[in-house]
């Protein structure tokens, strides 16, 4: 268990923690939100020692094995497989060890502990958790130094999910992945088999994922059973209360102070008077539920356009002489929504940049509306925003020409208005900065919307209005994003970048996702295949269920035995070449007899590795499948 005991913590003369306390239940999955500089993060930190504490604990069993993503990438010239394979750093150092030791009863501890640490089917383990996070064969065995940042934090992600520590740790751990991967992620840690605290903004995986909320809010943690969905009704329920018993507060004050001052005067009444003044005192006032002006999107409506916007006839896109995406054939009008799903890599933002007019076509053609306006958002904006400048400043310079009062105008519609324009943007959260990027992309009213992962370091709710916000926005929106909530409340068509090609994707969010965890139902199959028995599928997937079963019992067998084998060998050779350190068993044998038996042993250990080789083999083959 992980208890949480009155933390406190100040930064910057700043209280982010006020004597927080908590408890979390054994093997739990705890999502830990709040809003954006709310202090997850703070928090996350003093769990791990990073941050010493001002007052107050943080308590877990001994010998707990914590594992937490550092913020530096790993680099160098290793390679994604060999990073995640070092990251189980026990493996690793007996794995040396076994190379080297003669002392047989160690050597013969060291093979338990690795049996029993599955150390065996390790790199089989490190390749599948890389493969779900995108990184095919080929990307395993190149060097990290050839990988953006992006794709070294995956790295990382994946060398902490192998070393399958006791309390895992998780900082927004979708913010670098796509769809895709945030998928095969949800499902790992629904297997996870203890402790999680993860931090996160996505509805879904709060909802799929975890069975507490650790809620914080204005320094305090309160914990709450149950997804986000849960977690909502049963805030919205305490909030009615905080609401209910304040306005009776309210009227009992209210009552009180006109009885002190009708009766305080008369001599007849001024004791009862005073004592109601005493308790009007001593009253705790109950404080109203917080709204916060900064929770605003309000996208400018564009003037009317005739359809379409843009036609792509056979277009062709891509860098420099070579096309990453060919024969696109799209056409958008003034009222679509539009999800482009697909892998990272796959050319999501290539198109979103065609779109964009940032890439002209490099074949085909493509029609766009000669009056139409475009705003375009990516993570670049946000992360290229002058942090010595204020909002004021940053608009006023997009704005030339602009009125100061059309300038502040803008800013509010994001949340921006008074003092909070003339913030800098350097003591802004990845939020606000994500929402005033929003606003400086916005300034002209734009006919389209282009949306590249808009919701990284926005909080749930900002997420929330967001949402909102593009529902009621009469233009047209393309959307990139790893966010399925806000994919299917916004978006009205998915296409699927995938092989070169951008094509309608006929099918639902929820069949996409089935499609990409390989759990399409029979019926799609039946559908798909036109020749499908049900029967026949349930009883394959029955038999290849057993046989999977079967094998991993094999390869333990069969790794045990060989354990078994070599030990017995490494006491024989002992025997031989130093017989004063004999075990009981070789001390009453002949050198010939030693000889003897070795041979046998080496016989039995061929065979030993070629069983343990067959079984892991025939493994491995039905996970590739």
């Amino acid at each position: 268990m992980l208890t949480i005991n009155g933390l406190t913590v100040r930064l910057g003369g700043r209280v982010i923690l006020d004597n927080a306390s908590a408890a979390l239940p054994p093997r739990s999955r705890v999502g830990l939100i709040g809003r954006n500089g709310a202090g997850k993060s703070t928090l996350m930190k003093a769990i791990i020692g990073q941050i010493d504490p001002d007052g107050g604990s943080v308590d877990m069993p001994r010998d707990t094995r914590m594992g937490y993503i550092a913020q530096e990438a790993p680099s160098g010239t290793a390679t994604p497989f060999e990073t995640v394979l070092a990251a189980d750093t026990e493996r690793a150092a007996l794995m040396i060890e076994s190379e080297t030791c003669e002392d047989p009863d160690r050597l013969g501890d060291i093979h338990e502990r690795l049996l029993a640490i599955d150390a065996y089917s390790a790199p089989s383990r490190a390749g599948r958790i890389l493969v779900g996070l995108g990184f095919d064969e080929e990307m395993q065995q190149r060097p990290l130094d050839s990988y953006s940042g992006g794709w070294k934090m995956r790295v990382a992600l994946g060398a902490l999910l192998f070393s399958a520590p006791d309390l895992l740790l998780l900082d927004e751990p979708s913010n670098h992945l796509d769809l895709e991967a945030t998928l095969w992620l949800e499902n790992f840690l629904k297997d996870y088999r203890a402790t999680v605290l993860v931090i996160s903004h996505e509805r879904d995986l709060l909802n799929n994922v975890v069975d507490h909320i650790l809620h914080l809010e204005q320094g305090k943690v309160t914990l709450y059973p149950g997804g986000y969905d849960a977690f909502e009704r049963q805030r919205a329920e305490r909030l009615a209360q905080l609401t209910a018993a304040k306005e009776k507060q309210d009227a009992q004050r209210a009552k009180l102070q006109d009885y002190i001052a009708r009766n305080s005067a008369r001599a007849s009444t001024a004791k009862q008077a005073q004592s109601r003044a005493k308790a009007l005192a001593k009253m705790q006032p109950i404080a109203a539920a917080l709204e916060d002006p900064s929770l605003s999107f309000d996208f400018p409506d564009p003037e009317a356009l005739r359809p379409p916007l843009i036609t792509l006839d056979m277009a062709a896109v891509g860098y420099t002489d070579t096309p990453i995406l060919q024969r696109l054939n799209l056409r958008i009008d003034p009222d679509d929504r539009i999800a482009l799903l697909g892998k990272n890599g796959n050319g999501k933002t290539t198109l979103a940049r065609l779109l964009a007019a940032q890439l002209p076509s490099m074949e085909g053609a493509m029609t766009a509306s000669g009056k139409m306006n475009v705003g375009y958002f990516t993570q670049y904006q946000v992360e290229e925003l002058d942090t010595g400048d204020t909002p004021l400043e940053h608009m006023t310079r997009q704005m030339k020409g602009a009125t100061p009062g059309a300038v502040r105008a803008q800013l509010g519609r994001f949340g921006f208005s008074g003092e909070r324009a003339t913030q800098k943007v350097g003591s802004l959260s990845g939020g606000e900065r994500a929402r005033l990027a929003l606003a400086l992309i916005t300034r002209n009213a734009p006919h389209l919307l282009i949306l590249d992962e808009p919701t990284n370091h926005l909080d749930v709710d900002s997420r929330e209005a967001l949402v909102q916000a593009l529902n009621t926005y009469s233009g047209a929106v393309v959307i990139v994003s790893h966010d399925r909530h806000m994919i299917e409340l916004v978006a009205d068509r998915l296409v699927l970048v995938d092989s070169g090609r951008a094509q309608p994707y006929d099918g639902s969010l929820e069949d996409y996702t089935e499609f990409v965890l390989g759990r399409a139902s029979e019926a799609r199959r039946a559908d798909a295949a036109g020749k499908s028995d049900r029967k026949a599928d349930r009883r394959a997937a029955a038999e290849a269920r057993e046989r999977y079963k079967t094998l991993q019992a094999d390869v333990k067998k069969s790794e045990k035995k060989l354990a078994d084998l070599t030990a017995e060998r490494s006491r024989i050779d002992l025997a031989m070449f130093d017989p004063a350190k004999a075990g009981p068993q070789e001390k009453d044998s002949t050198m010939g007899e030693l000889m003897q038996r070795r041979a046998k042993l080496e016989s039995a250990i061929e065979a030993a590795e070629l069983a343990w080789m067959a079984a892991s083999e025939a493994l491995d083959g039905l996970d590739a499948a």
